[in-house]
């Protein structure tokens, strides 16, 4: 097989090509090398070749290229003559059987070509197909590999193993050149996964999801020609199968022996592996005849064998002989299988029973077999496995079957356990429609979850209260009302709420004999409202011994939450960043190990991504989220992974991504928590601020301040230090005026904070005091006294906290009061220097760059131990303009245009245009050349 279209590059072979090479310069005594390439059809033998052939071609030898033909002996030596002719040598005439002049004479005077055709240097024999090579081609690399033709060459070959079956003669020429020690013969097999994804992202694009490219390895085994005939259907948005892999693999199985092609529509056919006993029932043939034809169609490279059972090699060649069949030899072949799997006595494998029955047209009698194997994937906790069992179910029976109901609360449940949140409302919304539907209670009870899981949080505590008010509900479905009840509020960060919730949860349970899921939850609600507000010590042994109850019970459920709880509770209020995201870590692997991988896991993996974040290890954050993307989670555990991958967006400066994900939040969230709500518009207030929309920056703060009330000072400060900051960076931009109402709303919760930190807990009050330092230092530039010393308070808070992001912000701030000042430059240039190095050191790029055009104004080298100049002198001319205005005229008079501009600051087009009339107006000039020069002057 050889691609007609764009060639796709070597993937995953660079070792072994190396290592041919090598074993073609390694000539035996003889002075002779040989490499014979085996595999099967589309493994990438004449691409290896080829790469090969060029390398030594270009390395000085002498190479000569030749390919067999399927002719049998009609024309001898066929492939070293066309060889010889493609070099421009016109071989003499012989005679047309070699007998007539021996073999031996023919063989001498190919050899004398060929070391003319060397003149001494080495001479590579490149052959392809090798398994239709004549007998005198077979004669000839004896000769000439036994060292017979005197002549310093290599021959590189590639054959065909699918063709090497039975009594092929190339098989006893390969055996016999294997005892040479100059000869290596290289099976060469399927790409493995990953080389497979480096190959399709070549072909589709960077972007290719790794599930597309998994997919794409599955249905190709490997096989480079197959992955990239659907790389290039995946990239060209085609769903069905290219043309030319349809007719290479039906024009192969069609040649294949009778019974062969049975084992391999039969394989196709049935749910791998297919068992040795299984398919002899479906193709009821002699065994000796079933082995043979089973042996036919391994050596053929359409099987594979194995000890538990036959497989396809391609999967693709599933899809392919599916469209090839009639409907009814699909549905007999099926009912075969399901008829042999049914005999089979003991407990039968559900799944693959009622695959076959589905696939035979008989869906009563696959009804049983799909409602036990999603009770069995559920007791395995393979929640997305038997959503899809259980909505099966349901298509498979119509509105009025006996057991509807049963079935639409199993399908609702699992939606909701898998991450299908939409799909479980909508699933219980029918269940509720049912005269024989469950009672208000439950329905009270199981909306409230999944619209909590969906993110839709205010309809969800409105369910929860009704639960509560509700006078049919018994005391302990009142208990798990008011325990659940306790964990969103939690999560919409009302904490002295989530505490009185969660201590009626555990009164109602005790009285009420109360399960083990509403202790743990009210117990991690309690835990974390007690460490956040009164006593941390005592809130972590609260919820640590949910942890411990959980972990006994065993429940996904239960484990799940009192994990968040502390993992969360370790990384946020209470700062322990480290233990934090190692809980979290953990709790992410005893949640995939239980099936919750899409919800629970993901989950953790953003705390954790949170903690590394805090902690300023961003590359490492990166990486987990990538872990946690793959799962496509939904509702609100994706608004998690993306709130924390746009943290890292706006960190990093790619503002495309960061306003990507900050809009799927947005559509996500239906109103919305404190939890939620107050990070996604402080992400959308900082992406504002370096873009230099500071009039945007501010709505979204004071959004935050109106649209949720939360008990979370930490939340809080984050936001009100973004509010502060956004009125700062106006007032130092000149372009946008502060806003005083604005401020003083900020001010307000400021005061708001610090009569709450008397009250928290000495862990959270540390905290909320380092958010404080930050506010009362940009108060200062607002009020344009901008103080170092309170920058330097800050910086060091933030280092006791170890968090080295607000730190180095902090530092920036004090370095750049310094410096305006004309105070303090020793310290201010160490201040700027460390603050530069954790912005490399983080790969946070527009910090480094507002770091680097700070210190380009006070003339300070970021690197070494000296300044590379004075401060510039008092009066330059300049002292009109506001620190963004000479950013801007420092830009100019380098030559950059507005856009240029505006990348390298982090500011649109229009804002830059808006500061050269600014500059123009201030300096009296009307061109970009006299600013320049103004501007040069004055440096």
């Amino acid at each position: 097989m050889a691609s007609e279209v764009d060639e796709a590059p070597l993937a995953g072979r660079t070792d072994i090509l190396t290592s041919v090479q090598a074993d073609l310069l390694a000539a035996g005594a003889g002075g002779t090398a040989a490499v014979f390439v085996t595999g099967e059809s589309g493994v990438g033998k004449s691409r290896l070749l080829r790469e090969t052939a060029d390398a030594m071609r270009a390395a000085g030898a002498a190479v000569l290229n030749g390919a067999c033909l399927d002719i049998g002996d009609a024309s001898p030596l066929h492939p070293v003559l066309q060889a010889l002719r493609h070099a421009g040598v016109q071989p003499g005439p012989g005679p047309a059987d070699p007998a007539q002049d021996g073999a031996g004479a023919l063989l001498e005077r190919v050899s004398r070509e060929l070391r003319s055709l060397a003149r001494g240097r080495r001479l590579l024999l490149v052959l392809d197909d090798l398994q239709w090579a004549d007998r005198s081609t077979r004669q000839m690399l004896l000769y000439l590999l036994a060292g017979l033709g005197e002549i310093s060459l290599s021959v590189l070959a590639a054959v065909r193993s699918e063709s090497l079956h039975g009594a092929h003669p190339l098989r006893r020429v390969l055996a016999e050149l294997r005892r040479l020690r100059s000869v290596r013969v290289i099976d060469l097999a399927p790409l493995d996964q990953d080389a497979t994804a480096e190959l399709v992202r070549a072909i589709a694009g960077d972007d290719v999801a790794p599930e597309d490219a998994d997919r794409v390895f599955k249905r190709s085994g490997g096989n480079p020609f197959v992955a990239e005939e659907l790389a290039r259907d995946l990239r060209d948005g085609r769903v069905e199968l290219s043309d030319t892999l349809r007719e290479i693999f039906l024009s192969r199985v069609d040649e294949l022996p009778q019974h062969a092609h049975d084992v391999v529509h039969a394989v196709a056919a049935g749910v791998e592996p297919v068992e040795h006993a299984l398919l002899a029932r479906v193709l009821p043939l002699p065994e000796a005849e079933l082995i043979e034809a089973v042996r036919a169609a391994v050596a053929h490279r359409f099987v594979t064998s194995a000890a538990d059972g036959y497989r396809l090699r391609h999967r693709v060649v599933a899809e392919v002989l599916e469209h090839e069949v009639l409907p009814a030899e699909h549905a007999a072949r099926h009912r075969r299988y399901a008829e042999a799997i049914d005999a089979v006595p003991g407990e039968p494998d559900h799944a693959r029973l009622a695959h076959h029955w589905q696939q035979a047209g008989e869906p009563i009698r696959a009804l049983p077999s799909v409602i036990a194997a999603a009770r069995a994937a559920e007791s395995l906790y393979g929640f997305a496995e038997a959503y899809r069992y259980w909505a099966l179910a349901l298509t498979l029976t119509s509105d009025d079957w006996p057991e509807r109901t049963e079935l639409l609360g199993h399908t609702a449940e699992s939606a909701h356990r898998c991450g299908e949140h939409q799909r479980a409302l909508t699933t219980l919304e029918q269940l509720a429609a049912r005269p024989d539907g469950p009672g208000v209670c439950e329905l009270h009870l199981r909306r409230a979850r999944y619209l909590a899981a969906a993110g839709r949080t205010p309809a969800a505590e409105i369910e929860y209260e009704r639960a509560l008010a509700a006078p049919e509900c018994s005391p302990a479905e009142k208990a798990s009302a008011a325990a659940n009840l306790a964990e969103l509020l939690v999560h919409l960060g009302r904490y002295a709420d989530a505490g009185v919730r969660a201590r009626d949860a555990l009164e109602l349970a005790e009285r009420a004999d109360g399960s083990t899921a509403d202790l743990v939850r009210a117990s991690a609600a309690l835990g974390f409202s007690l460490a956040f507000r009164e006593d941390p010590d005592a809130g972590l042994a609260v919820i640590r011994q949910a942890v411990e109850i959980a972990e006994r019970a065993g429940h996904p459920d239960d484990v799940g939450c009192a994990y968040l709880h502390l993992a969360e509770l370790l990384t946020g209020p209470l700062n322990n960043v480290e233990e934090g995201v190692l809980v979290a870590r953990r709790g992410a692997e005893k949640l995939a190990a239980m099936g919750q991988g899409r919800t629970y896991q993901t989950r953790l993996l953003a705390i954790a991504a949170n903690g590394l974040f805090r902690a300023g290890q961003w590359a490492e954050s990166a990486q987990v989220l990538d872990d946690a993307m793959r799962h496509r989670p939904s509702g609100a555990d994706a608004v998690e992974i993306l709130l924390s991958r746009c943290r890292l967006w706006v960190g990093f400066g790619d503002v495309e991504a960061a306003d990507r994900d900050l809009d799927a939040v947005a559509t996500i969230l239906a109103g919305g928590g404190a939890r939620h709500v107050l990070p996604m518009l402080t992400l959308r207030a900082g992406l504002a601020m370096w873009q230099g929309r500071h009039a945007e920056a501010r709505a979204a703060v004071q959004r935050g301040l109106t649209e949720t009330r939360s008990d979370d000072l930490v939340l809080l400060g984050v936001l009100a230090w973004h509010g502060l900051r956004a009125e700062a960076e106006a007032q130092a931009g000149g372009e946008v005026p502060v806003d005083p109402g604005a401020v003083r709303r900020l001010q307000a919760v400021v005061e708001r904070m610090v009569r709450g930190a008397g009250n928290a807990a000495p862990p959270v009050r540390a905290v909320v005091d380092g958010y404080l330092d930050l506010c009362t230092a940009e108060l200062s530039r607002i009020e344009q006294r901008n103080d170092p010393d309170l920058w330097a308070r800050a910086a060091q808070a933030w280092d006791r906290r170890k968090q080295p992001y607000p730190a180095a912000y902090s530092r920036l701030r004090q370095a750049e009061a310094s410096f305006s000042r004309r105070t303090r430059r020793a310290a201010a240039t160490t201040a700027i220097r460390e603050a530069y190095e954790t912005a490399r050191a983080m790969g946070a790029k527009p910090f480094a760059a507002e770091v680097t055009q700070v210190a380009a104004r006070a003339r300070v080298a970021l690197t070494g131990d000296e300044d590379v100049t004075p401060a510039a002198p008092t009066g330059d001319g300049l002292e009109m303009l506001t620190d963004r205005e000479r950013e801007v005229l420092a830009a100019v008079a380098e030559g950059l245009t507005n856009r240029e501009i505006g990348q390298a600051l982090f500011i649109s087009e229009r804002t830059v245009g808006v500061h050269v009339g600014h500059i123009f107006d201030k300096l009296q000039v009307r061109t970009r050349v006299q600013a320049s020069r103004v501007f040069l002057r004055a440096a």
